[in-house]
């Protein structure tokens, strides 16, 4: 099951707070991207993060999912609703995260 483009829109709302919030569409799926970083995504209408140390340390009893088939699992933001929370986990995330990959010529 895909995301919908609504649920989508929703999240960036949420994170409109943040500069340099953006996404990429991947097989009826999106990541999202904080300051050039994978910070997650959403999959199948939820919005799941990587389990940096931050993030758990932030959601201690989030549960944990799989994306999809074939992937490592990520954390569930249940309460994607509290702007002030989303930013402060994704400003915590940030140095946790790896740089983004050099594209290859």
């Amino acid at each position: 099951m895909s995301s919908s483009n609504e649920y989508l829109e929703s999240i960036l709302e949420q994170l409109s707070d943040l500069d340099e919030i953006s996404y990429r569409a991947m097989m009826g799926e999106y990541i999202i991207y904080y300051r050039g970083k994978i910070i997650g995504g959403i999959y199948d209408g939820r919005f799941l993060i990587k389990p940096v140390k931050s993030a758990m340390a932030m959601m201690p009893e989030a549960n944990m999912e799989f994306p999809y088939e074939g992937a490592k699992e990520m954390l569930l933001v249940d309460d994607v609703d509290d702007r002030e929370f989303l930013k402060e986990l994704l400003e915590a995330m940030y140095e946790e995260l790896p740089a983004p990959r050099k594209k290859r010529k």
